[in-house]
């Protein structure tokens, strides 16, 4: 069977905005050959990214860890992803306050023949995408997701936000295969993270996650989280989490920019807590959607009170 054809999607690449079939790079660039480079994914609700500051304090520490320049000024960030998010809407016929989208970023050190080293100078590829954003359905929200186990058999800088995505195929293919949603996985015995989502424990009322170090993604669910618990009163530990007290837990939950905050209610076929999302799940997804009305509120009334020249 053919391959389907890539969608006519606004894109931008190294400086030009073009259609996402037109857009091309040297099969040399270091992120083809090597995986060498980061990404973000920004999540944008009715034109309105949310935490964009953040996602973009992210994408520079990533970058720095790697030595590949930031080609943009967070300004510059900002004026292409307001641009494809605007071009986004207007290819789906839709007004921009319509729609949710995604703005997937990628920097990588650039093109230069194939040598491990990294090498200095190079102008870095830059390519920058918008589209659907495919959230959770109501289904899923409603009755919880169910996930599977795996040993977490990836390198030891989880942390960096890599376009070096291999381990993560994997994980992710394990769930595909048992037909779950996600693979949660543990290191030595402890929590570290899920395929392509941070993971959220609850006992007793208190949310626990992973700490932040060099084994898990820092999410920006992260600080959202931390907010909503914060604003709530809901006691939040961040430490070491054993296998034995993931299965055991009360509520489980997933994060991600995509998921925002997900009920995970089924683990390796036996049932998470009651077998139901719980209150503390409920609290953290209402709190969630009020923090994106207030950032999308703020947005707006900025864009009114201090109109593009």
């Amino acid at each position: 069977m053919d391959a389907p054809a890539l969608p006519p999607l606004p894109c931008y690449l190294n400086g030009e905005y073009t259609l996402l079939p037109d857009a091309k790079i040297s099969v040399m660039d270091r992120g083809f050959i090597f995986g060498d480079g980061v990404y973000e994914v920004l999540p944008v609700y009715g034109g309105c990214p949310f935490r964009f500051e953040q996602h973009m304090a992210r994408l520079e520490r990533n970058l720095a860890e790697l030595r590949i320049p930031n080609p943009n000024t967070r300004a510059q960030w900002q004026e292409i992803a307001t641009k494809l998010i605007a071009d986004y809407a207007t290819s789906t016929g839709a007004t921009v306050e319509k729609i949710d989208q995604m703005v997937y970023i990628q920097v990588t050190r650039g093109v230069a023949l194939r040598d491990h080293a990294m090498i200095e100078g190079l102008t870095p590829t830059v390519f920058v995408l918008s589209n659907a954003m495919k959230m959770p359905s109501e289904t899923q929200r409603r009755e919880g997701v169910a996930c599977v186990t795996a040993d977490d058999f990836r390198w030891q800088k989880a942390h960096i936000k890599s376009v070096s995505l291999l381990g993560a195929v994997l994980a992710r293919q394990i769930s595909i295969d048992a037909g779950a949603t996600e693979t949660i996985m543990f290191r030595d015995g402890f929590l570290s993270e899920a395929a392509a989502s941070n993971v959220w424990v609850v006992k007793g009322g208190v949310l626990m996650g992973p700490p932040k170090d060099n084994l898990v993604l820092e999410g920006i669910r992260y600080a959202v989280l931390e907010d909503i618990c914060r604003t709530h009163g809901i006691p939040l530990a961040l430490r070491r989490i054993s296998r034995a007290e993931v299965l055991a837990a009360d509520e489980v939950l997933l994060s991600s920019a995509t998921k925002e905050v997900l009920p995970v209610t089924r683990i390796d076929g036996q049932l998470v807590g009651n077998g139901q999302p719980g209150p503390v799940y409920a609290q953290l997804y209402a709190g969630y959607q009020a923090a994106k009305a207030r950032s999308r509120q703020a947005q707006q009334t900025d864009r009114t009170e201090n109109p593009s020249p």
